[in-house]
């Protein structure tokens, strides 16, 4: 009877960890105030899907430090980053504006009505997500410590299989 038992939850274990996650289908405002649907955005490439708000000094830190590196990162792998803002319909113009004065080099997306960060279940910012090509989510990270940003590019290039390509030249 144990052994039953413990083939039973071994199986559900198992097939809970096979059933990803898969992106929304959600539409935002871009920065200039036309809507885009994020699945739109699925299919050509892996994704960084970072949500953040005005308000939240490690969001910016993170996707500050994102920016600096993203040409180097994209020498390794070919992706993009969806720096999607989660402030209220009050304070969405003030996102869009600080998001323009940044210069980030990602897809700045507004979720002024806080659908997509329901949909995924993100209850504090930041939190990144890396989406494959089909839009299942492959990873999921909350919070924010100088460094930690490099997981987020070591799945992207998991995802792409340039590692084995960087590898292989480098023989």
């Amino acid at each position: 009877m144990k052994r039953l038992f413990l083939m039973l939850i071994c199986a559900l274990m198992a097939s809970a960890s096979l059933s990803a996650q898969t992106l929304p289908d959600i539409r935002l405002e871009n920065g200039d105030s036309k809507e885009i649907a994020i699945r739109s955005l699925v299919g050509t490439k892996p994704l960084i899907i970072c949500f953040w708000s005005t308000t939240c000094k490690p969001c910016i830190q993170e996707l500050a430090a994102i920016n600096d590196q993203l040409a180097d990162w994209r020498t390794e792998a070919d992706f993009d980053v969806i720096a999607v803002s989660v402030d209220d319909v009050r304070t969405s113009a003030r996102a869009k504006a600080f998001a323009k004065a940044q210069g980030w080099d990602m897809i700045c997306l507004f979720d002024a009505n806080q659908q997509l960060k329901r949909a995924m279940n993100v209850s504090l910012t930041p939190h990144s997500f890396v989406v494959g090509k089909t839009g299942n989510i492959v990873y999921s990270h909350t919070g924010y410590t100088p460094g930690s940003e490099q997981a987020l590019l070591d799945k992207v290039i998991k995802l792409s299989g340039t590692a084995a390509k960087t590898a292989k030249t480098k023989r």
